[in-house]
């Protein structure tokens, strides 16, 4: 038992440790890639490969490197112009069986917003975890109008009501006499459907068959391209409601639905 213990200790704190050096290195390869973008718009050049990973066993030709990224630049200038505002997205390590898929060992890819005042973009980085430089950075093939973000808020409001209810009809058949409630729990929980979504660029959503679990609602909140809120009709708590409202349900303390009790006899003399 001690055993079984010690390496459950030792597994969680193995984790936690990983989790925390990823998290750090995440922050600081954003930071980078902002950086990099910014000595690039100034035509730094040199501070921009002092930010890249080369192989030592290959001879640096700085002019080469350079022309490179003067072409970079003006594919920035042309699209988005010089003065740039950026947000950190996201990084992810993708672990895979198969030869050429996910990211190569101990690196992690980075994705960083850049936007203008009226348009956005992408920015993906490789990094080498071990050094913090950059293996490879490109834009991606996005380029959006920034949206207007104030429906996607009231959208959210919308979308958080969606769990406070189913919440609150739960607490309501724990605080009934009706059978089985952890089957009333389970149909509250699961039972959303269709799901109504508000993507921050595309707008509104639906998908007929797409079950809302975890208390009806999901959402996420990055980049715009990625950016939405979902809610699923809650159909399990509304039937539930229904039903307590109508009195349609079984006691727990009788097989008998409350409206059938019986009335007290009265003997006539």
């Amino acid at each position: 038992m001690r055993k079984y213990l010690i390496a459950t200790i030792t597994f969680f704190v193995i984790a936690f440790t990983c989790s925390c050096t990823f998290l750090a290195n995440s922050k600081k390869f954003g930071d980078t890639s902002k950086l990099f973008i910014e000595n690039l718009l100034h035509k730094d050049y040199d501070k921009c490969i002092d930010l890249l990973a080369f192989d030592p066993a290959k001879p640096l030709n700085r002019d080469s490197v350079k022309a490179g990224l003067d072409v970079f630049r003006n594919i920035l200038i042309k699209g988005f112009g010089d003065k740039l505002e950026y947000s950190f997205i996201r990084s992810e390590k993708t672990y895979s069986t198969l030869k050429g898929t996910g990211t190569p060992p101990n690196t992690t890819l980075v994705f960083v917003q850049y936007s203008n005042k009226t348009e956005f973009g992408i920015l993906q980085g490789l990094f080498d975890d071990k050094t913090g430089k950059i293996l490879d950075i490109k834009t991606l093939d996005i380029k959006g109008k920034i949206p207007n973000m104030l429906p996607f808020w009231l959208f959210g409001l919308v979308a958080i009501c969606i769990p406070a209810f189913n919440i609150y009809m739960i607490v309501k058949v724990k605080r009934s006499d009706m059978r089985t409630k952890w089957l009333k729990y389970l149909f509250i929980v699961i039972l959303n459907i269709p799901a109504i979504g508000y993507n921050a660029v595309n707008g509104l959503f639906i998908k007929y068959l797409n079950l809302q679990m975890l208390l009806g609602f999901s959402f996420n909140i990055s980049d715009y391209f990625d950016s939405f809120w979902i809610f699923g009709i809650p159909l399990g708590g509304l039937i539930i409601l229904l039903k307590l409202k109508s009195g349609n349900y079984r006691s727990a303390n009788n097989d008998v639905p409350p409206s059938e009790e019986l009335i007290p006899e009265i003997n006539p003399e």
